[in-house]
């Protein structure tokens, strides 16, 4: 078992998907940066000032009466809250991690597409063998 288990971590498809998913895990944690602290700031400069961070709503507040400015302020007073801002920023993150890879395949099947034609608009050369008759031929067809 632990034979079989070397050889399938050695295998060229394990190993591509280990290194994708640590690249994958980088890429997210740029793209999140990306999201939280380039496009958000902009989109609450656009809407007037609106961190969607910051956008939630009180289900149950222990203090009654007491209302809460921020998400911060609302979870350390021990407030039920559903934060839907934090999932706006989560869908948006999303969508520019989907773009990416659509755009990374899309450029991966081109270039596939390209290898592809090249090799069909090649003639193969013909083997040695075949080389070999047609000379023979050749010096028949000249006696």
């Amino acid at each position: 078992m632990l034979k079989e288990f070397k050889e399938f971590a050695m295998k060229g498809n394990f190993v591509d998907m280990a290194v994708g998913i640590v690249i994958g895990a980088a890429f997210s944690t740029i793209v999140k940066s990306f999201v939280d602290d380039i496009i958000m700031p902009m989109v609450g400069y656009v809407t007037g000032g609106v961190d969607f961070s910051d956008l939630f709503v009180v289900i149950d507040n222990p203090v009654e009466g007491a209302t809460y400015t921020t998400l911060e302020a609302a979870s350390e007073a021990g407030a039920v809250t559903v934060n839907y801002g934090v999932f706006i920023n989560a869908v948006v993150t999303f969508l520019i991690v989907a773009f990416v890879l659509f755009m990374v395949i899309k450029g991966m099947n081109k270039a596939k597409a390209a290898m592809e034609e090249e090799k069909a608009a090649a003639p193969a050369e013909p083997s040695a063998e075949v080389k070999l008759l047609t000379e023979i031929r050749d010096q028949l067809a000249k006696q």
